[in-house]
């Protein structure tokens, strides 16, 4: 029985000068590019050409887009370390060598060279804008001022999951009925382009006249035959300009915002989707030390939806002039009555934080409690439209067969 190989380390080909600008040239195995140049700067050798000459051959862990997920996950893991007494730099190797994906073990030794060249951890991330936003990186940055990082990191780590967690259930919520539909479409195109006209030709042979609704799918069937290249190109046509404007034109994706909300249904899961995030954010940033008119500002940009990050800006702007937040969120006519009260009792008992966590949890579980409504609402419905549908279709096809076996 062969014995499985251990993972090898990757053998780097650079390029450089020394201290005295001599060039130089060699061979370095490291983890990866980041953990070779921190090690070649060590020995004096500014690198100026960096390539892998060989690749581990198993388990060299596959590459794959750094997800919002796989940043929660860092932080759950590097605050666990951390409380457990690891230090910064040890955290950083355990969990970037147990990494599966390259391109996030990449990114960890990338923050463990910073920090070991001298630099914080707050600035270390900065050098990663796509994966961490500002929101973590000033979490991070008050963390580390007030001496309370792995606690910081905690917090951090419970807000990336409970908001990748809503986002989970709304993508849910969406996606379950966009699937079916695009299910049955596919079904009754399949009907219709080679289905249907296995039976017309069996008609042709009746000289009969056929019934209404079998002359409606057969005509359907015809026409979809002709025209498909038109129909499909006009479709996919529509749906790649509106992504394409959508993606780049901020008027259109605001538009959408504010008719997602008015919409039955979904609109009220997007509203307290809303709502939660704005209240677990600013729970994080406040509890994090962080001013609260500082705090609104990273809360703006992180609630989803452009009704209340409008109204989140102008709450920024009534609390900087001395207004009240409680007060300051009633302007906006965009919160409900229990959120406003919660708020109220918080600044007044002095523990704003924990009544925001209080509001978060609730509608937390609204969105999880809608969404799982939406879901054993929306599923008989769907099946009841797709029995329709291809049942029609399927009887208009077989009454002529009916009417034939009564005449005989």
């Amino acid at each position: 029985m062969a014995v499985a190989k251990e993972k090898e380390t990757p053998l780097f080909v650079w390029e450089g000068a020394d201290r005295n600008g001599n060039r130089k040239k060699g061979e370095l195995k490291a983890k990866s590019s980041a953990m070779a140049k921190a090690q070649l700067r060590k020995e004096g050798i500014n690198v100026l050409k960096i390539k892998v000459k060989s690749k581990p051959l198993f388990g060299g862990g596959s590459r794959k887009a750094i997800t919002p997920l796989d940043i929660a996950i860092f932080a759950r893991q590097l605050a666990t370390m951390m409380k457990a007494g690891v230090p910064l730099v040890q955290s950083f190797d355990i969990v970037g060598s147990g990494h599966e994906n390259a391109n996030m073990s990449d990114m960890i030794f990338g923050l463990k060279a910073a920090v070991e060249g001298g630099s914080s951890l707050t600035e270390a991330l900065k050098k990663y804008p796509l994966q961490f936003d500002d929101l973590f990186c000033n979490l991070v940055q008050a963390g580390e001022h007030a001496g309370i990082l792995e606690a910081i990191l905690d917090k951090v780590a419970t807000y990336k999951e409970k908001s990748e967690a809503i986002k989970a259930k709304i993508k849910k919520a969406m996606g379950y009925p966009i699937a079916v539909m695009v299910v049955a479409v596919v079904v009754v195109t399949i009907l219709l382009l080679f289905v249907i006209p296995q039976f017309e030709d069996m008609f042709s042979s009746f000289g009969a006249t056929l019934p209404a609704p079998t002359l409606f799918v057969v005509n359907m069937s015809k026409f979809l035959q002709e025209w498909w290249w038109l129909i499909f190109g006009t479709v996919g046509g529509f749906l790649f300009t509106f992504g394409y404007i959508k993606k780049r034109s901020r008027k259109m994706r605001n538009t959408l915002d504010r008719i997602s909300l008015k919409l039955p249904v979904i609109g009220p899961i997007l509203e307290k989707a809303s709502i939660a995030r704005y209240a677990r954010t600013l729970q994080t940033m406040f509890a994090a030390g962080t001013p609260l008119v500082e705090a609104l500002g990273s809360v703006s940009g992180a609630v989803g939806n452009v009704v209340f990050r409008d109204a989140v800006d102008q709450i920024q702007q009534e609390v900087s002039t001395g207004t009240q937040l409680n007060k300051a969120m009633i302007n906006t006519g965009v919160f409900p009555n229990m959120v406003l009260q919660m708020t109220a009792i918080g600044e007044e008992a002095g523990a704003l934080d924990g009544m925001l966590g209080k509001v978060a949890d609730f509608y937390e579980d609204e969105v999880d409690n809608l969404v799982d409504g939406l879901a054993s609402l929306m599923e008989p419905i769907i099946m009841s439209v797709l029995g329709v549908i291809i049942g029609g279709i399927v009887v208009a096809m077989y009454l002529p067969i009916f009417q034939m076996g009564q005449v005989v």
